[in-house]
């Protein structure tokens, strides 16, 4: 026995068939004793068809009523899924903003907002939590939020995913369940590579990362709600009881800006077409055959920046292999740098963060030796005698957004 909060995303619910198919599944893990919360995305390409009509009557069209809007398509599925239910002799009660019971609540951001998980925790404990205790199923829509006032709110694309995480986050459920039209995740595009296997395990933190670059797991936005000891499962309704892809959860800041090295040389090969990936692959190569640690780099078409820990003192060595060999023109370097790195989940929710960042820099006399977006954080390469100014001048900017509720 468990209690599971199982998100279904649209292309489960393509249609009438796959919803009778998916309310049977659950019915089946009913049967099993579990407890079940269950949030529904629109039907499979609704929300894209809203969107789009939308636009070609109002290219404009105000958030406000675009959230109205695209709500609409949550706001039919979780009707219809609750049918589908009761026809399976399932006790489902709808939750929509409508009701009383509604649990996600947002702040005022329309078309990305993001939820108040304390706010939410206190919803679900005065409502949706007396309703599982009792042994019935709510339908949630998901996606859809209310503002404290009372207005309609989306959460962006994946949005069903976060409402998913932050119910178990506030139910201190099991798992959440992911059920998606793949097996789970895999180590890379299996419509591209035959060779891409389903992952097992994955903790938060790497899942974050490569839906950071790109990979169409699970929304970044969710992963800030997840528990540290909280876990998603990701399968299709085929593949869920035997494999599937379990993600752990660990500890992702909020938002957190840390020195990470205070001694950073900045190195610079100037030459012709610095980006052909051949040279780039002889830095690479001439800096680990002298011993080197590469911390970053940036690439023009007429110069190679290598962001070297250490004092340089391999620059020399660097010098005679591109020189020599005719890859690069001069070679040139800048010691006693400090490396500055902004990471967390809350960067992708904060408007102008690297403004933010830098722009305090700019204000008190601060040279910056680079700025670069790398993965999941940002990096800011300051002299090492100014470095403990730049901090704490840009955690005093980014404060608002290193609190616990936006």
């Amino acid at each position: 026995m468990g209690k599971y909060v199982v998100k279904l995303g649209g292309s489960v619910l393509a249609d009438e068939v796959s919803i009778e198919r998916a309310s049977s599944w659950i019915k089946g893990l009913l049967e099993k004793g579990n407890k079940v919360v269950v949030v529904v995305s629109a039907l499979k390409g609704v929300t894209d068809e809203l969107l789009r009509s939308s636009q070609r009557l109002h290219p404009d069209a105000p958030p406000e009523m675009l959230d109205e809007i695209l709500a609409m398509g949550e706001r039919t599925s979780a009707r219809l899924f609750t049918l589908a239910l009761r026809r399976q002799g399932v006790d489902s009660v709808l939750i929509d903003p409508a009701s009383p019971h509604w649990p996600i609540i947002t702040n005022n951001q329309h078309l990305d907002a993001t939820p108040l998980l304390e706010t939410c925790r206190q919803k679900v404990s005065e409502g949706l939590a007396k309703l599982v205790e009792q042994g019935k199923v709510p339908v949630v829509c998901g996606y859809v939020g209310l503002t404290i006032d009372g207005k309609i709110t989306t959460m962006g694309r994946g949005g069903s995913d976060t409402t998913a995480v932050v119910l178990a986050n506030c139910l201190d459920a099991d798992e959440v369940i992911l059920v998606k039209d793949v097996s789970g995740v895999y180590s890379t595009d299996p419509r591209k590579d035959s060779e891409a296997e389903v992952l097992e395990v994955l903790t938060a933190e790497e899942v974050f990362r490569l839906s950071k670059g790109g990979a169409k797991v699970i929304h970044s936005k969710a992963l800030l709600f997840l528990h540290p000891r909280g876990k998603i499962r990701i399968g299709s309704l085929d593949t869920l009881e035997t494999t599937g892809t379990l993600i752990l959860g660990s500890e992702i800041p909020r938002l957190n800006v840390v020195v990470d090295d205070t001694n950073i040389t900045m190195v610079t090969i100037i030459g012709e077409s610095m980006g052909e990936p051949s040279k780039i692959a002889a830095a690479v190569k001439s800096v680990e055959s002298a011993g080197g640690k590469l911390a970053a780099a940036s690439v023009e078409e007429e110069s190679l920046i290598l962001y070297l820990r250490g004092d340089g003192e391999i620059v020399e060595k660097l010098h005679d292999y591109f020189v020599q060999n005719r890859l690069g023109k001069a070679v040139s370097h800048f010691p006693n740098l400090s490396l500055i790195k902004i990471y967390g989940a809350m960067l992708e929710l904060v408007p102008g963060v690297i403004f933010k960042a830098v722009q305090p820099l700019a204000t008190q006399g601060v040279n910056l030796f680079g700025v670069l977006t790398i993965s999941s954080s940002i990096r800011i390469f300051v002299s090492t005698k100014d470095v403990e100014k730049a901090v704490n001048l840009i955690k005093k900017n980014l404060s608002e957004y290193m609190t616990q509720e936006t």
